[in-house]
C-alpha cells in the first residue's frame, strides 16, 4: 500500500503525526508513506522508516510571493502527481492543504470530518470523513484518522514516533538543554526565570546547553549565559543535529514549541512550562514528559512578561526538573 500523508505544518504538528505512522507500518505490511510537508521542516519525515519521500511544499513564501513562484509551484504539482496513492490522508484539516495537496494528488481522498477539521469546509473535499473527538490530544486524534482511513484497529496504549533507534546515543551525563524559544510572545517563560533556573542547575554541577533558530533566540541565549562556565550557547545547527543533541541530554526543559515535542519523541526527559496552551491537548506525550502549567500555580507578587507565568517560579521548575532526573549521587541538588 502506498500512501500520501498531508501534513505541512507545523514542527509540533508534525511531530504529533508520527506516531501513526508507525501504527500503519505494523498494521499493514510493507505500507509506504509519502509525506507533503513545509520546506523548513521537511528533515523530520525522513527520519521514519516508512517514509519513502518527502514532497516539501513553500506554502508561506509562495502566498508572499506568488508570481515569483510560480515555477516552484508547477514542479510541486508535477511530484506530487507523480505517483497514484491508494490513499491521500489529510491530518491538517485546512482548505490550504486540501486545495494544494489533496486534490491535485491521485488517490482515494480521507481526512476529518466537518466537526473534526480545523476548518470544516475542508471536510467537502474528501471522499471519506472520519469523525474524532476535539477533546483528544493531537497525537491520539492523528493516530485514529489513520487507522479509520485505512481499515485496521486503532491500537492500545501509547503511540511511538518511531525516531528512538535512529538518534540511539549514550546520554550526556548531567547535561541539561534549554528549550527557550519560540514563535508565539505569549509562550515564552520570563527571561529572569531562564536566569535564576541556570543558575541553578550549575550551582548544582550541572552543564547548560541553549539551542536557538533566531537571532532574537541566540541574543536571548547569550544573556542567559553571560560569565557563567558551564552554559553553552550552541551553534546554529540543523533539525538533525539538534535531534542529536536532545538524543543524548540527561534532561530537557522547554517551552510549549517544537523543540519540546523533538524531546518527546526522543523519549527524553523534559519539563514543559505551559502559559496560554492546553497541555490536555499539546502537552509532552511520551515517557517523563512532565507539563507544568502556569494558571494551575499559587499567585506570586513577582512582575514579569507574560505575566501569565509569574506564578510558575524557577524553583518549582527546578522541584520538577529533580524529581524528574532523580538527585546528584553524594551531592545536593536542592
Amino acid at each position: 500500500m502506498k500512501v500520501l500523508l498531508v501534513k505541512t505544518s507545523s514542527m509540533g504538528d508534525v511531530i504529533h503525526s508520527l506516531p501513526a505512522v508507525t501504527d500503519a507500518m505494523r498494521a499493514i505490511p510493507g505500507i509506504r508513506f509519502d509525506w507533503v510537508i513545509e520546506e523548513g521542516i521537511a528533515a523530520i519525515p525522513t527520519w521514519h522508516p516508512a517514509v519513502d519521500r518527502v514532497i516539501p511544499i513553500a506554502f508561506r513564501r509562495w502566498r508572499r510571493h506568488p508570481l515569483a513562484a510560480l515555477q516552484e509551484m508547477r514542479a510541486y504539482l508535477s511530484a506530487l502527481r507523480a505517483q497514484a496513492y491508494d490513499a491521500i490522508v489529510d491530518a491538517q484539516g485546512l482548505m490550504k492543504s486540501a486545495f494544494l495537496s489533496v486534490l491535485p494528488a491521485r488517490g482515494q481522498r480521507h481526512g476529518f470530518d466537518r466537526r473534526s477539521a480545523r476548518e470544516s469546509a475542508a471536510a467537502l473535499t474528501y471522499q471519506h470523513r472520519v469523525r474524532v473527538p476535539r477533546y483528544l490530544h493531537a497525537v491520539e486524534r492523528t493516530r485514529q484518522l489513520m487507522a479509520d482511513s485505512l481499515g485496521y484497529s486503532l491500537p492500545e496504549g501509547m503511540g511511538d514516533y518511531g525516531l528512538r533507534q535512529r538518534f540511539a546515543g549514550p546520554v550526556r551525563d548531567r547535561t541539561l538543554l534549554f528549550a527557550h524559544g519560540t514563535t508565539w510572545p505569549e509562550k515564552h517563560w520570563p527571561e529572569p526565570y531562564w536566569h535564576e533556573l541556570a543558575g541553578m542547575a550549575i550551582a548544582a554541577g550541572w552543564t547548560v546547553e541553549l539551542p536557538w533558530g533566531t537571532d532574537a533566540e541566540r541574543e536571548c541565549a547569550i544573556r542567559i549565559a553571560a560569565g557563567r562556565p558551564g552554559i553553552e550557547v550552541l551553534p546554529r545547527l540543523s533539525l538533525e543535529e539538534i535531534a542529536r543533541r536532545i538524543a543524548t541530554a540527561t534532561a530537557v526543559v522547554s517551552v510549549d514549541t517544537g523543540l519540546s515535542h523533538l524531546a518527546a519523541a526522543l523519549d527524553r526527559p523534559n519539563v514543559v512550562l505551559f502559559g496560554p496552551t492546553d497541555p490536555a491537548l499539546v502537552g509532552g506525550y511520551g515517557r517523563d514528559q512532565f507539563c507544568l502549567k502556569a494558571s494551575e500555580q499559587t499567585p506570586v507578587s513577582r512582575q514579569v512578561e507574560p505575566p501569565i507565568f509569574a506564578a510558575l517560579t524557577p524553583q518549582i521548575v527546578w522541584r520538577q526538573l529533580i524529581r524528574a532526573v532523580g538527585p546528584r549521587p553524594g551531592g545536593d541538588d536542592r
